[in-house]
């Protein structure tokens, strides 16, 4: 069995070396000499590039839940909201004074610093925790409840990007009531390079139903999702120049944060939080903090 890395992001420094390891399968069949394993052949696999996409969609796109009774796929078939987010990078100017492509100001284009985003908003950590906030119910100053449903202003994502790269900053949430069916297509972006994205998203498991190259289209995509067996994960690889579609069901009342898991891009603010609002029932309301908790 050999394994070796996966990335789109020229230049990076990692480990791309390949790992080789060996299975020892017990023998069961008790009448087979053990002399017959030794002259079986050895295969030895042929690795894809370390950037081919297309075999990376394509091993994806044949994974399978087990969808048994032991283990059932409780994925929503009827949604009640439905969302599109862009996932990429951009750039913020540098501000005034500040030293082009110094060690605070470093960027693709010598006038500007590398920024990421999810539907434009580059997500800015507040002093004061997000739970916290909403808990306290005194989220003003701390955080807004407006974040995008869909890109404000629509462009060729996998085509040719727009001139102006800029992303806006903001510390934004979007939120859900208790219980409400979601559906999430998420878009790469061509803007400074088509760039594969791991989303990881906090306190859910979701079921990657679709995904594809190009553009995502409303039109005619979700006629393919797999809605019988999809894999169900809490982290997806949003596909260079591609998207992915995934749902779940918002029973977990909080402040959950989805981000990108290179670690670059979500200091870079490749980031959004979900807030799930308190159910009817007393065990759907989101509990109290412990009576230890440390005080910052």
């Amino acid at each position: 069995m050999l394994a070796r890395p996966y990335a789109t992001t020229r230049p990076g420094t990692f480990d791309n070396s390949t790992v080789a390891g060996v299975l020892e399968y017990e023998e069961h069949d008790l009448a087979s000499p053990t002399s017959d394993k030794n002259r079986l052949p050895t295969f030895t696999p042929t690795l894809p590039q370390i950037n081919d996409t297309t075999a990376v969609s394509n091993y994806t796109a044949k994974l399978r839940s087990l969808a048994s009774a032991a283990y059932p796929v409780a994925v929503p078939l009827i949604v009640d909201r439905e969302f599109f987010f862009t996932v990429g990078l951009g750039t913020h100017p540098c501000a005034a004074g500040v030293p082009i492509n110094g060690s605070t100001c470093q960027g693709p284009n010598g006038t500007a610093r590398f920024a990421a985003s999810i539907n434009n908003v580059s997500f800015v950590l507040p002093s004061t925790a997000l739970l916290q906030s909403h808990y306290t119910g005194m989220s003003g100053g701390v955080y807004a409840s407006n974040f995008p449903f869909a890109p404000a202003h629509p462009f060729n994502y996998a085509g040719t990007p727009p001139n102006n790269t800029n992303v806006m900053n903001g510390t934004r949430a979007l939120v859900l009531p208790f219980g409400a069916a979601m559906e999430l297509v998420m878009q790469d972006t061509s803007i400074l390079g088509a760039k594969s994205h791991p989303l990881h998203l906090h306190g859910f498991n979701f079921f990657i139903v679709g995904q594809g190259s190009g553009n995502y289209d409303p039109a005619s995509d979700p006629a393919r999702f797999n809605l019988v067996d999809p894999v169900e994960r809490n982290t997806v690889g949003v596909p260079a120049d591609g998207w992915v579609a995934i749902r779940f069901r918002a029973d977990n009342p909080g402040v959950w944060f989805m981000h990108c898991h290179l670690e670059v891009h979500m200091s870079w603010g490749l980031k959004m939080a979900w807030l799930v609002l308190d159910g009817s029932r007393p065990e759907q309301k989101l509990p109290p903090p412990p009576a230890d908790l440390p005080k910052c």
